[in-house]
């Protein structure tokens, strides 16, 4: 009868490496031989050329998140002139916000918006009310524009008092 072939690494037993070299030189994916998308720029960089030339460079779409710009929809600006929490200037409410205003929901009433830009529904929809649009020309100009307001009614609200 023949005798069953011995497994390899019962000799290694207790000698730490099992006869690879440096414990350190084991470690990682690459060192796994075929394992999944270890060693494509290495060892196996000749199945790349040959099966996925397009595996190295850039591809997809830009990322948005370094220019994402602030939204706000409609039935937000309502729900504050509703509540009267919007600041009152010549009778109608104003709103100002740096960002871009969509039109989701509905308005009933009229309310002044200054933003960075309006979707076509929302613009359509202000105006319906009764309000009135107006743009910044940038973001940074909007966010200085905005400050100069918040200065000036925290003044007028002073001389009040």
């Amino acid at each position: 009868m023949v005798t069953r072939q011995k497994k390899r690494n019962r000799k290694f037993n207790g000698s730490r490496n099992h006869g690879k070299g440096n414990t350190k030189n084991r470690r990682g994916k690459g060192g796994k031989g075929g394992w999944g998308r270890a060693g494509m720029h290495k060892h196996r960089f000749t199945y790349i050329t040959a099966y996925e030339p397009d595996f190295f460079g850039v591809h997809g779409f830009a990322s948005l998140k370094k220019g994402k710009i602030k939204t706000i929809n409609l039935h937000v600006i309502d729900q504050l002139a509703t509540l009267d929490k919007l600041e009152k200037r010549e009778g109608k409410a104003y709103f100002e916000f740096e960002g871009k205003v969509l039109g989701a929901g509905s308005i009933a009433k009229p309310v002044v918006v200054k933003a960075i830009s309006f979707s076509g529904g929302a613009a359509e929809k202000i105006k319906a009310a009764g309000g009135s649009t107006s743009t910044f020309t940038t973001a940074v100009s909007a966010k200085k524009e905005m400050k100069a307001t918040a200065t000036a009614s925290k003044k007028a609200a002073a001389k009040k008092q």
